[in-house]
C-alpha cells in the first residue's frame, strides 16, 4: 500500500468520526465563507453608492450608523464649494422606500436636474424631470427592466403616483437599479428641508486632493471625506462593525475547529498507538508518522472546506432574501473568498492535529507495543 493510499484508508476507516469531524469543519467554513461573501458584497454596494456620482471624493456626516443616514445641512454645501481647489459640488439626498415585495429597499436619489450631467447621469430615453415637479421621476435602466416600466408609465411610490419621464444610466449597477427625483420635493417628502445625504466633490485641474480633503475636514469637523473603500468606515460605523465581525468569525471558526480536530485526532491516537509502535519498529522515521497524521487531518479539512463552501451558497441565498437586504445585497463569489475557506480549513486541521501528531511521532516503539 502506497503512502497516499494509507492516508486515504486511515481517513475513511472510521466513517462516523470522519463525518462528524468533517461536518464541524464545514460549519466553521460555512460561517467564514458566508460572512465573507456578505461583507464583500456590502462593501461593493457601499462603494457603488460613492461611485454613482462622477466625483473625486465624497463628503458625508462623520460617525453615522449607516451612510444613508448621513445628514448634511444645506448651508455647508457652499462652504465646501468655496474650499480652495474645489471646482464643483453636487449635493444629493438618498433614501430607500418599499416599492413592492420584490423591492423592499428601493433606492431613491434626490438631485437638482441641472446637476445630472455633472453627477454622471446620461438620459437614454425621455427627458429629465423638472426642478419642482412633485409627480415626476426618472428610473435607472436596470430598475425599468426589473419593473417592466417605460417612459410615460405611472409608478406608485412615496404614497402617491409619479410619472416616469425618463430612463437614465450612470454606469453603476446600484445607481441604475434605483430612481432619481427632483431634489426639493423629495426633501419635503423626507422631511429634510435643505438637507443632503452626501456631497460629491470635483477638483480643479492640478489641485492636491489630500490637501483639499484636509481643508474641508478642518473647516467642518462634523464632516468626513471619503475617497476609497478604506475610508468608508470613517463615516459608517456599521461598516466597521461588519468588517470586525468578519475577522472575528474567522478566528473563532479556526479555534473551535482546531479543538474539534484535536479531540478527534487524540481519540484516534489512543486507538492506534500500537499501530504507531509497529510503524516505528519496522523503520518508519518519526517525521513520516508526523506527516501521515497531519495529512489525514488536512484531508478531513479539505472535505470540510468543500462541504462548507457548498452550504454557504444556500446560506447566502437565505440572507440575500431577507427583507432588509433584498435589492441591496448582490452576492459576489470571488476566488479570495474560497481561498479563505481553504486556509481556514487547513488552519483548523493542522493546528488541531499538531499535538496528537507530535505525540504519535515521539512515542517510543516498545511503550506503544505494550499498550493494551
Amino acid at each position: 500500500m502506497s503512502f497516499l493510499a494509507l492516508i486515504a484508508h486511515n481517513v475513511g476507516v472510521k466513517k462516523v468520526r470522519l463525518a462528524f469531524t468533517t461536518l464541524a469543519i464545514a460549519i466553521g467554513v460555512l460561517s467564514v465563507v458566508s460572512l465573507g461573501v456578505v461583507t464583500h458584497s456590502l462593501e461593493s454596494s457601499a462603494l457603488a453608492i460613492l461611485q454613482t456620482g462622477r466625483a473625486d471624493f465624497t463628503v458625508a456626516q462623520k460617525g453615522v450608523s449607516d451612510i444613508v443616514n448621513s445628514s448634511i445641512d444645506g448651508s455647508q454645501l457652499p462652504r465646501v464649494a468655496q474650499t480652495p481647489g474645489v471646482r464643483s459640488v453636487v449635493g444629493v439626498l438618498i433614501g430607500t422606500t418599499k416599492l413592492d415585495k420584490s423591492n423592499p429597499q428601493f433606492l431613491e436619489i434626490g438631485i437638482e436636474p441641472t446637476h445630472l450631467d455633472q453627477f454622471g447621469v446620461t438620459v437614454v430615453k425621455g427627458r429629465a424631470f423638472t426642478a419642482n415637479a412633485q409627480d415626476e421621476l426618472m428610473l435607472g435602466w436596470r430598475a425599468a427592466e426589473n419593473l417592466g416600466a417605460h417612459v410615460g408609465d405611472g409608478i406608485k411610490i412615496n404614497g402617491g403616483t409619479s410619472r416616469v419621464v425618463g430612463i437614465y444610466s450612470t454606469g453603476q449597477a446600484l445607481g441604475d437599479a434605483g430612481a432619481m427625483l427632483p431634489l426639493h420635493p423629495f426633501q419635503t417628502y423626507q422631511r429634510q428641508p435643505s438637507q443632503y445625504t452626501l456631497l460629491f466633490v470635483q477638483l480643479k485641474a492640478g489641485a492636491n486632493g489630500d490637501q483639499v480633503r484636509k481643508s474641508i475636514e478642518d473647516a467642518n469637523p462634523q464632516l468626513v471625506t471619503i475617497r476609497t473603500l478604506s475610508d468608508f468606515g470613517r463615516a459608517d460605523r456599521s461598516f466597521t462593525l461588519i468588517q470586525a465581525a468578519d475577522r472575528g468569525s474567522t478566528i473563532l471558526a479556526i479555534v473551535i475547529g482546531a479543538v474539534v480536530v484535536m479531540s478527534a485526532m487524540s481519540m484516534s491516537f489512543v486507538e492506534r498507538i500500537r499501530e504507531f509502535g509497529v510503524l516505528a519498529a519496522v523503520g518508519w522515521a518519526r517525521w513520516r508518522v508526523l506527516v501521515m497524521i497531519l495529512a489525514e487531518a488536512l484531508t478531513m479539512g479539505l472535505l470540510g472546506a468543500a462541504l462548507g463552501s457548498a452550504l454557504s451558497f444556500a446560506a447566502v441565498v437565505v440572507v440575500q432574501n431577507l427583507p432588509s437586504l433584498t435589492g441591496i445585497l448582490e452576492p459576489q463569489y470571488t476566488p479570495a473568498v474560497f481561498g479563505r475557506a481553504l486556509y481556514t480549513a487547513a488552519a483548523m486541521s493542522l493546528l488541531g492535529a499538531l499535538y496528537p501528531a507530535l505525540r504519535a511521532a515521539l512515542t517510543a516503539p516498545l511503550e506503544a507495543l505494550r499498550h493494551e
